[in-house]
């Protein structure tokens, strides 16, 4: 049987203050996102990122049907790295997909 790995997704959320420049100051919240795919890029992956977004690709994550939380431009932490969603999730229809992932989304490496 295949399984995921647990994965955490961390947003970022307006704390409410800004700093001396008037930008706003982001805090950090992490949710726990199970039963996550990981895949690494393959060479069209990678070739094909840095033409459409010029980002390099490091892994593409198969996310659970279900999940509910928003993907894009979000920091992942997984294998004790941190990497950055880039481009829009592409997303099939959970009743034609017959395992328990519907929606995969690309990372780079975030530092």
């Amino acid at each position: 049987m295949i399984k995921g790995i647990t994965v955490k997704l961390i947003n970022l959320v307006d704390s409410g203050q800004s700093d001396p420049f008037g930008n706003p100051i982001m805090q950090e919240t992490s949710i726990n996102v199970e039963n996550v795919l990981i895949q690494p890029a393959t060479s069209d992956d990678i070739t094909d990122s840095i033409n459409l977004y010029g980002k390099k690709a490091v892994y593409n994550l198969a996310i659970p049907k279900g999940d509910d939380h928003i993907w894009e431009n979000q920091i992942v932490e997984f294998f004790g790295e941190r990497f950055k969603v880039f481009g829009k999730p592409l997303m099939g229809i959970e009743a034609n997909i017959p395992l328990k992932w519907n929606m995969k989304v690309q990372v780079e490496r975030y530092d």
